[in-house]
């Protein structure tokens, strides 16, 4: 799904985008935004002097990144928010994590350590909840 990504990828080069433009960049409606707003502290448009939001180049990459969190990766929001709080934090702080040993292909393995972990407990939810409604039957 990474192609719809770099598909919705901004290719006009502005400094600042109106909602609007966002909205249609994005393919999510302007209410999505606003609320991603209030959930995503690292999401802050800048405010015209008239109120009008204005997104940055890196506002609507923040935004491409939530809308694959949450809709292609299934995340929650919380968990969406802690997994960014988390990667801006270990880029910052990657040798004081101990991460520093892991090597120049490390963060590649890593995600991709991440993402198979992630896959491992959504099938075990899936399996778990298989059998719930195998017992609630009987």
């Amino acid at each position: 799904m990474a192609n719809t990504a770099a598909a919705t990828q901004p290719t006009i080069d502005k400094d600042f985008y109106r909602i609007g433009e966002v909205s249609r960049l994005t393919a999510l409606k302007p209410f999505v935004l606003r609320y991603w707003e209030t959930e995503f502290p690292m999401l802050e448009p800048v405010k015209s002097p008239s109120g009008h939001r204005l997104y940055r180049q890196e506002d609507v990459e923040m935004v491409l990144r939530i809308k694959r969190l949450l809709y292609d990766e299934g995340f929650t929001i919380a968990g969406a928010r802690r997994h960014l709080r988390e990667q801006n934090g270990e880029g910052e702080s990657l040798g004081a994590t101990g991460g520093g040993s892991v090597g120049v292909s490390g963060g590649a393995a890593e995600g991709a350590a991440q993402l198979l972990s992630r896959k491992m407990l959504l099938d075990l939810r899936d399996t778990l909840r298989a059998f719930l409604t195998l017992l609630e039957r009987k």
